[in-house]
Protein backbone atom coordinates (compact mmCIF):
# COMPACT_ATOMS: atom_id res chain seq x y z
CA UNK A 1 0.00 0.00 0.00
CA UNK A 2 2.82 2.39 0.93
CA UNK A 3 4.60 1.56 -2.34
CA UNK A 4 1.47 2.38 -4.35
CA UNK A 5 1.10 5.73 -2.59
CA UNK A 6 4.77 6.51 -3.24
CA UNK A 7 4.38 5.69 -6.95
CA UNK A 8 1.30 7.92 -7.12
CA UNK A 9 3.17 10.79 -5.49
CA UNK A 10 6.12 10.33 -7.87
CA UNK A 11 3.70 10.43 -10.81
CA UNK A 12 2.15 13.66 -9.55
CA UNK A 13 5.60 15.21 -9.10
CA UNK A 14 6.70 14.29 -12.62
CA UNK A 15 3.44 15.54 -14.11
CA UNK A 16 3.66 18.77 -12.11
CA UNK A 17 7.19 19.46 -13.30
CA UNK A 18 6.23 18.92 -16.92
CA UNK A 19 3.04 20.98 -16.71
CA UNK A 20 4.79 23.75 -14.77
CA UNK A 21 7.41 24.15 -17.50
CA UNK A 22 4.65 24.34 -20.15
CA UNK A 23 2.79 26.99 -18.17
CA UNK A 24 5.92 29.09 -17.64
CA UNK A 25 6.64 28.91 -21.37
CA UNK A 26 3.07 30.05 -22.08
CA UNK A 27 3.42 32.91 -19.60
CA UNK A 28 6.66 34.08 -21.25
CA UNK A 29 5.04 33.84 -24.70
CA UNK A 30 2.13 36.02 -23.55
CA UNK A 31 4.48 38.54 -21.91
CA UNK A 32 6.36 38.90 -25.22
CA UNK A 33 3.18 40.36 -26.75
CA UNK A 34 1.45 42.02 -23.76
CA UNK A 35 3.82 44.46 -22.05
CA UNK A 36 3.66 45.85 -18.53
CA UNK A 37 0.76 43.66 -17.36
CA UNK A 38 2.60 40.80 -15.62
CA UNK A 39 0.16 40.69 -12.72
CA UNK A 40 -2.84 40.63 -15.04
CA UNK A 41 -1.29 37.84 -17.13
CA UNK A 42 -0.55 35.75 -14.03
CA UNK A 43 -4.01 36.18 -12.52
CA UNK A 44 -5.67 35.40 -15.85
CA UNK A 45 -3.62 32.23 -16.19
CA UNK A 46 -4.48 31.30 -12.59
CA UNK A 47 -8.18 31.73 -13.41
CA UNK A 48 -8.02 29.57 -16.52
CA UNK A 49 -5.92 26.86 -14.84
CA UNK A 50 -8.46 26.82 -12.01
CA UNK A 51 -11.21 26.17 -14.56
CA UNK A 52 -12.95 29.50 -13.92
CA UNK A 53 -13.94 32.78 -15.57
CA UNK A 54 -12.52 36.25 -15.02
CA UNK A 55 -13.90 39.79 -15.07
CA UNK A 56 -11.36 42.30 -16.41
CA UNK A 57 -11.88 45.87 -15.21
CA UNK A 58 -9.99 48.64 -17.01
CA UNK A 59 -10.25 51.73 -19.17
CA UNK A 60 -10.10 51.36 -22.97
CA UNK A 61 -6.74 50.86 -24.65
CA UNK A 62 -5.03 48.65 -22.05
CA UNK A 63 -4.78 45.56 -24.32
CA UNK A 64 -7.64 43.58 -22.79
CA UNK A 65 -8.82 42.36 -26.20
CA UNK A 66 -5.23 41.71 -27.26
CA UNK A 67 -4.71 39.66 -24.10
CA UNK A 68 -7.61 37.34 -24.94
CA UNK A 69 -6.43 36.91 -28.53
CA UNK A 70 -2.91 36.12 -27.32
CA UNK A 71 -4.18 33.65 -24.72
CA UNK A 72 -6.15 31.83 -27.41
CA UNK A 73 -3.09 31.39 -29.62
CA UNK A 74 -0.66 30.60 -26.80
CA UNK A 75 -2.90 28.05 -25.06
CA UNK A 76 -4.13 26.52 -28.32
CA UNK A 77 -7.77 27.43 -27.69
CA UNK A 78 -10.53 28.38 -30.09
CA UNK A 79 -11.10 32.04 -29.13
CA UNK A 80 -14.07 34.21 -30.09
CA UNK A 81 -15.24 37.70 -29.16
CA UNK A 82 -18.68 39.18 -28.57
CA UNK A 83 -19.16 42.95 -28.46
CA UNK A 84 -22.07 43.44 -26.08
CA UNK A 85 -24.65 46.11 -26.93
CA UNK A 86 -28.07 46.97 -25.43
CA UNK A 87 -29.92 45.41 -28.40
CA UNK A 88 -28.09 42.08 -28.23
CA UNK A 89 -30.50 39.16 -27.73
CA UNK A 90 -29.79 35.79 -26.04
CA UNK A 91 -30.11 34.00 -29.39
CA UNK A 92 -27.34 36.24 -30.78
CA UNK A 93 -24.84 34.62 -28.43
CA UNK A 94 -26.32 31.16 -27.81
CA UNK A 95 -27.58 30.32 -31.29
CA UNK A 96 -31.01 29.50 -32.68
CA UNK A 97 -32.96 26.91 -34.60
CA UNK A 98 -33.87 27.64 -38.22
CA UNK A 99 -36.33 25.87 -40.48
CA UNK A 100 -34.63 24.13 -43.40
CA UNK A 101 -36.35 22.68 -46.44
CA UNK A 102 -34.70 19.84 -48.33
CA UNK A 103 -34.79 19.31 -52.09
CA UNK A 104 -37.47 16.68 -51.49
CA UNK A 105 -39.68 19.29 -49.84
CA UNK A 106 -39.21 18.03 -46.29
CA UNK A 107 -38.84 20.60 -43.55
CA UNK A 108 -36.82 20.23 -40.36
CA UNK A 109 -35.30 22.45 -37.73
CA UNK A 110 -31.52 22.85 -37.67
CA UNK A 111 -29.54 24.37 -34.80
CA UNK A 112 -27.04 27.06 -35.71
CA UNK A 113 -24.51 27.48 -32.91
CA UNK A 114 -23.76 30.98 -31.64
CA UNK A 115 -20.39 32.46 -30.70
CA UNK A 116 -20.70 31.07 -27.15
CA UNK A 117 -19.49 27.77 -28.60
CA UNK A 118 -15.83 28.59 -28.13
CA UNK A 119 -13.13 27.44 -25.74
CA UNK A 120 -12.13 30.99 -24.83
CA UNK A 121 -14.81 33.67 -25.13
CA UNK A 122 -14.26 37.38 -24.69
CA UNK A 123 -17.44 39.12 -23.53
CA UNK A 124 -16.48 42.70 -24.30
CA UNK A 125 -18.26 45.32 -22.15
CA UNK A 126 -20.63 42.74 -20.70
CA UNK A 127 -22.46 45.38 -18.67
CA UNK A 128 -23.79 46.98 -21.88
CA UNK A 129 -26.07 44.02 -22.56
CA UNK A 130 -29.56 43.72 -21.11
CA UNK A 131 -30.04 41.56 -17.99
CA UNK A 132 -31.76 38.93 -20.13
CA UNK A 133 -28.71 38.50 -22.37
CA UNK A 134 -26.32 38.68 -19.42
CA UNK A 135 -28.23 35.90 -17.70
CA UNK A 136 -28.10 33.71 -20.81
CA UNK A 137 -24.31 33.93 -20.91
CA UNK A 138 -23.82 33.61 -17.17
CA UNK A 139 -26.05 30.52 -17.07
CA UNK A 140 -23.92 28.97 -19.81
CA UNK A 141 -20.82 29.78 -17.75
CA UNK A 142 -22.23 27.98 -14.74
CA UNK A 143 -23.93 25.01 -16.38
CA UNK A 144 -21.43 24.42 -19.23
CA UNK A 145 -24.33 23.81 -21.60
CA UNK A 146 -27.31 25.60 -23.11
CA UNK A 147 -30.87 24.57 -23.92
CA UNK A 148 -32.60 25.75 -27.09
CA UNK A 149 -36.12 24.57 -27.98
CA UNK A 150 -35.88 21.89 -25.30
CA UNK A 151 -32.67 20.39 -26.70
CA UNK A 152 -29.44 20.41 -24.71
CA UNK A 153 -26.22 21.53 -26.40
CA UNK A 154 -22.97 21.01 -24.51
CA UNK A 155 -20.31 23.70 -24.71
CA UNK A 156 -16.77 22.78 -25.77
CA UNK A 157 -14.17 21.86 -23.18
CA UNK A 158 -12.40 23.69 -21.80
CA UNK A 159 -14.77 26.67 -21.71
CA UNK A 160 -13.68 29.97 -20.21
CA UNK A 161 -15.14 33.46 -20.35
CA UNK A 162 -13.08 36.61 -19.95
CA UNK A 163 -15.53 39.50 -19.61
CA UNK A 164 -14.52 43.16 -19.64
CA UNK A 165 -16.04 46.27 -18.09
CA UNK A 166 -15.18 49.94 -18.49
CA UNK A 167 -15.14 51.47 -14.97
CA UNK A 168 -15.51 55.04 -16.26
CA UNK A 169 -18.51 55.11 -18.54
CA UNK A 170 -21.72 53.90 -16.87
CA UNK A 171 -24.31 55.60 -19.08
CA UNK A 172 -26.53 53.07 -20.85
CA UNK A 173 -25.18 50.10 -18.91
CA UNK A 174 -26.79 47.33 -16.88
CA UNK A 175 -24.59 46.54 -13.86
CA UNK A 176 -24.17 42.84 -13.18
CA UNK A 177 -26.21 41.65 -10.17
CA UNK A 178 -24.25 40.31 -7.21
CA UNK A 179 -25.43 36.73 -7.77
CA UNK A 180 -24.08 36.85 -11.31
CA UNK A 181 -20.80 38.47 -10.30
CA UNK A 182 -20.25 35.45 -8.05
CA UNK A 183 -19.93 33.29 -11.20
CA UNK A 184 -16.54 34.92 -11.89
CA UNK A 185 -13.63 33.32 -10.09
CA UNK A 186 -11.66 36.58 -10.12
CA UNK A 187 -12.11 40.27 -10.73
CA UNK A 188 -8.84 41.48 -12.25
CA UNK A 189 -7.98 45.18 -12.38
CA UNK A 190 -6.07 46.18 -15.52
CA UNK A 191 -4.02 49.26 -14.62
CA UNK A 192 -1.87 51.59 -16.70
CA UNK A 193 1.61 50.25 -17.61
CA UNK A 194 4.68 51.85 -16.05
CA UNK A 195 6.93 54.21 -18.02
CA UNK A 196 9.43 51.58 -19.17
CA UNK A 197 6.67 49.23 -20.32
CA UNK A 198 4.92 52.03 -22.20
CA UNK A 199 8.20 52.97 -23.88
CA UNK A 200 8.54 49.38 -25.05
CA UNK A 201 4.95 49.43 -26.29
CA UNK A 202 5.74 52.47 -28.44
CA UNK A 203 8.65 50.79 -30.20
CA UNK A 204 7.19 47.30 -30.47
CA UNK A 205 3.75 48.22 -31.83
CA UNK A 206 4.38 51.20 -34.10
CA UNK A 207 7.17 49.78 -36.26
CA UNK A 208 7.13 47.69 -39.41
CA UNK A 209 7.49 44.37 -37.60
CA UNK A 210 5.20 43.37 -34.75
CA UNK A 211 5.71 40.49 -32.34
CA UNK A 212 3.03 37.84 -32.85
CA UNK A 213 1.75 35.32 -30.34
CA UNK A 214 3.09 31.79 -30.58
CA UNK A 215 1.57 28.55 -29.39
CA UNK A 216 2.98 26.93 -26.25
CA UNK A 217 0.19 24.58 -25.14
CA UNK A 218 -2.83 22.75 -26.48
CA UNK A 219 -6.39 22.42 -25.21
CA UNK A 220 -5.68 18.83 -24.11
CA UNK A 221 -2.56 19.96 -22.23
CA UNK A 222 -4.60 22.65 -20.49
CA UNK A 223 -7.25 20.13 -19.41
CA UNK A 224 -4.46 17.90 -18.06
CA UNK A 225 -3.08 20.85 -16.09
CA UNK A 226 -6.53 21.66 -14.68
CA UNK A 227 -6.97 18.07 -13.49
CA UNK A 228 -3.48 18.05 -11.98
CA UNK A 229 -4.17 21.21 -9.99
CA UNK A 230 -7.04 19.48 -8.21
CA UNK A 231 -4.63 16.74 -7.11
CA UNK A 232 -2.00 19.04 -5.60
CA UNK A 233 -1.81 18.82 -1.80
CA UNK A 234 -2.82 21.77 0.38
CA UNK A 235 -1.44 22.08 3.90
CA UNK A 236 -3.70 22.47 6.92
CA UNK A 237 -2.29 25.95 7.62
CA UNK A 238 -3.25 27.11 4.12
CA UNK A 239 -6.76 25.63 4.43
CA UNK A 240 -7.24 27.35 7.78
CA UNK A 241 -5.99 30.65 6.30
CA UNK A 242 -8.55 30.38 3.47
CA UNK A 243 -11.37 29.60 5.88
CA UNK A 244 -10.39 32.37 8.29
CA UNK A 245 -10.10 34.96 5.53
CA UNK A 246 -13.34 34.15 3.72
CA UNK A 247 -15.40 33.75 6.89
CA UNK A 248 -14.05 37.00 8.34
CA UNK A 249 -15.17 38.79 5.15
CA UNK A 250 -18.81 38.17 6.15
CA UNK A 251 -20.78 40.21 8.67
CA UNK A 252 -20.80 38.46 12.02
CA UNK A 253 -18.66 37.55 14.98
CA UNK A 254 -15.73 36.15 12.99
CA UNK A 255 -15.14 39.48 11.22
CA UNK A 256 -14.48 41.31 14.49
CA UNK A 257 -14.40 45.11 14.39
CA UNK A 258 -14.23 45.07 10.58
CA UNK A 259 -17.63 43.39 10.43
CA UNK A 260 -19.49 46.64 11.05
CA UNK A 261 -18.31 47.85 7.62
CA UNK A 262 -19.51 44.75 5.71
CA UNK A 263 -23.12 44.59 4.45
CA UNK A 264 -22.77 41.11 2.94
CA UNK A 265 -19.84 38.88 2.15
CA UNK A 266 -18.63 35.93 0.07
CA UNK A 267 -20.22 32.49 0.19
CA UNK A 268 -18.56 29.06 0.03
CA UNK A 269 -17.90 29.51 -3.71
CA UNK A 270 -15.26 32.08 -2.74
CA UNK A 271 -13.52 29.49 -0.57
CA UNK A 272 -13.61 27.00 -3.42
CA UNK A 273 -12.23 29.59 -5.84
CA UNK A 274 -9.41 30.56 -3.50
CA UNK A 275 -8.54 26.89 -2.87
CA UNK A 276 -8.11 26.27 -6.61
CA UNK A 277 -6.42 29.59 -7.31
CA UNK A 278 -3.63 29.14 -4.75
CA UNK A 279 -2.86 25.69 -6.19
CA UNK A 280 -2.70 27.12 -9.72
CA UNK A 281 -0.43 29.96 -8.61
CA UNK A 282 1.91 27.50 -6.91
CA UNK A 283 2.12 25.40 -10.08
CA UNK A 284 2.91 28.48 -12.19
CA UNK A 285 5.78 29.24 -9.80
CA UNK A 286 7.04 25.66 -10.04
CA UNK A 287 5.94 24.68 -6.53
CA UNK A 288 4.04 21.51 -5.64
CA UNK A 289 2.00 23.03 -2.82
CA UNK A 290 0.60 26.52 -2.11
CA UNK A 291 1.58 28.73 0.80
CA UNK A 292 -0.16 31.30 2.97
CA UNK A 293 1.50 34.01 0.84
CA UNK A 294 -0.50 32.73 -2.13
CA UNK A 295 -3.71 33.13 -0.11
CA UNK A 296 -2.78 36.71 0.81
CA UNK A 297 -1.80 37.66 -2.75
CA UNK A 298 -4.98 36.27 -4.34
CA UNK A 299 -7.42 37.34 -1.62
CA UNK A 300 -8.36 40.68 -3.18
CA UNK A 301 -9.15 39.57 -6.78
CA UNK A 302 -11.12 36.57 -5.46
CA UNK A 303 -13.11 38.39 -2.76
CA UNK A 304 -13.70 42.01 -3.77
CA UNK A 305 -16.55 41.40 -6.24
CA UNK A 306 -18.26 39.16 -3.67
CA UNK A 307 -18.55 41.82 -0.95
CA UNK A 308 -20.48 45.02 -0.29
CA UNK A 309 -19.94 47.74 2.30
CA UNK A 310 -22.52 49.29 4.58
CA UNK A 311 -23.76 52.82 4.05
CA UNK A 312 -21.74 53.94 7.08
CA UNK A 313 -18.53 52.51 5.63
CA UNK A 314 -19.11 54.20 2.27
CA UNK A 315 -19.92 57.49 3.99
CA UNK A 316 -16.59 57.29 5.82
CA UNK A 317 -14.79 56.80 2.52
CA UNK A 318 -13.80 53.20 3.08
CA UNK A 319 -13.28 50.84 0.15
CA UNK A 320 -13.54 47.07 -0.27
CA UNK A 321 -9.79 46.64 -1.02
CA UNK A 322 -9.02 48.55 2.18
CA UNK A 323 -11.30 46.26 4.21
CA UNK A 324 -9.72 43.15 2.64
CA UNK A 325 -6.26 44.46 3.53
CA UNK A 326 -7.38 44.82 7.15
CA UNK A 327 -8.69 41.25 7.14
CA UNK A 328 -5.42 39.96 5.67
CA UNK A 329 -3.42 41.37 8.57
CA UNK A 330 -5.22 38.95 10.89
CA UNK A 331 -3.70 35.91 9.12
CA UNK A 332 -0.56 37.39 7.58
Amino acid sequence: MAESVEKLEDGIVRSAEQVSSQIRAAKEAIASVIFGQDRVIENTLVTILSGGHALLIGVPGLAKTKLVETLGVTLGLDAKRIQFTPDLMPSDILGAEVLDESTAGRRAFRFIAGPVFAQLLMADEINRASPRTQSALLQAMQEQHITVAGARHDLPKPFHVLATQNPLEQEGTYPLPEAQLDRFLMEIDVDYPDRDAERRILFETTGVDETLARGSMSADALITAQRLIRRLPVGDSVVEAILSLVRSARPGEESGETGKFIAWGPGPRASQSLMLAVRARALIDGRLAPSIDDVLDLAEPVLKHRMALTFQARAEGRTIPEVIRQLKTRIG
